[in-house]
């Protein structure tokens, strides 16, 4: 049987933004990688050159999905449709449309979908974002809680809310941050005199929170020898800014982010300090 990778994120440009490189490489060895994305990334802001390409920006959004998913070779996408919500305490939270607004009254739902993509797709591995959701995202928050539960609900034979035949994951972990590279820009913001609790277009990133909840790694996989098929999916999110890195000398991008970090969730570890070089180190195929 061949390995089975599952990413489960929020947005359309998480998959390639978070861990675009990590991707190339499994997709590479033969790794069948599918991707859950929640929302359509609809209230994202994009540049003004760019608004009256598509109908709608869930459109735009989509297409650059799209783009991406053709670039790092994915084997399925499933997207739920849900609203974006917005930054935490954004009108949009309160959208009942919006993903966030779905969890807060409705989780099982979003649980269901995400246990009915797992016994689907039977991944050996899953990733999701961190506790904090990377950066605070209420979306990311949303779906990294859905996920873990349904990482347990999926192989429960108890749980009868999906009519499909349960399975269970071998392995799940949360995407990590570069640190070092963090608490680098942090101390440049302070040189430059600007509030870390208030960065971004509109002000509502709390970089200080960022790294005050990052999360330990177990998992470094190394990935530069997948830089150009990386930035290559990055450049398909262009309404975010993707393909901005190629701005920057190849060797400078291998030194910051050519070993993708990440936390091991399931089987929590047992204490020691060995890093693994593989997520799916240990695992079963045959499951």
């Amino acid at each position: 049987m061949s390995k089975r990778l599952l990413l489960s994120f929020a947005h359309p440009d998480d998959e390639s933004f978070g861990m675009g490189g990590t991707i190339a490489r499994y997709v590479n060895e033969g790794v069948e990688v599918s991707l859950i994305c929640a929302t359509d990334g609809d209230v994202g802001t994009i540049p003004e050159e760019m608004q009256g390409q598509f109908a709608t920006i869930r459109e735009l959004r989509l297409a650059e999905l799209e783009c991406a998913s053709q670039k790092l070779g994915f084997s399925h996408v499933a997207t739920f449709g849900y609203r974006d919500s917005g930054m935490m305490g954004s009108e949009s939270n309160d959208d009942p449309n919006s993903l966030w607004y779905t969890w807060q009254h409705d989780p099982d739902r979003v649980v269901k979908q995400v246990v009915d993509v797992i016994r689907d797709l039977k991944p050996q591995v899953v990733v999701t974002f961190n506790q904090y959701g990377g950066y605070g995202h209420p979306d990311h928050i949303a779906i990294q809680q859905a996920t873990e539960k349904a990482f347990t609900q999926a192989g429960d034979a108890s749980y009868t809310d999906s009519d499909k035949l349960p399975y269970h994951p071998q392995k799940l972990y949360y995407t990590g941050l570069p640190a070092l590279a963090l608490r680098f820009m942090l101390m440049v913001m302070r040189l430059r005199g600007q509030d870390p609790r208030r960065m971004g277009v509109n002000k509502d990133l709390d970089f200080q929170a960022v790294i005050d909840n990052l999360e330990p790694i177990h998992a470094r996989i190394n990935v530069r020898d997948y830089m150009d098929a990386w930035e290559e999916a990055n450049a398909c999110h262009r309404s975010q800014g993707g393909g901005m890195n190629s701005r920057f000398p190849r060797w400078l991008q291998k030194l910051v982010t050519g070993n993708q970090g990440y936390t091991r969730v399931q089987p929590v570890p047992n204490g020691t300090r060995a890093i693994e070089r593989d997520l799916f180190a240990g695992i079963s195929v045959d499951n």
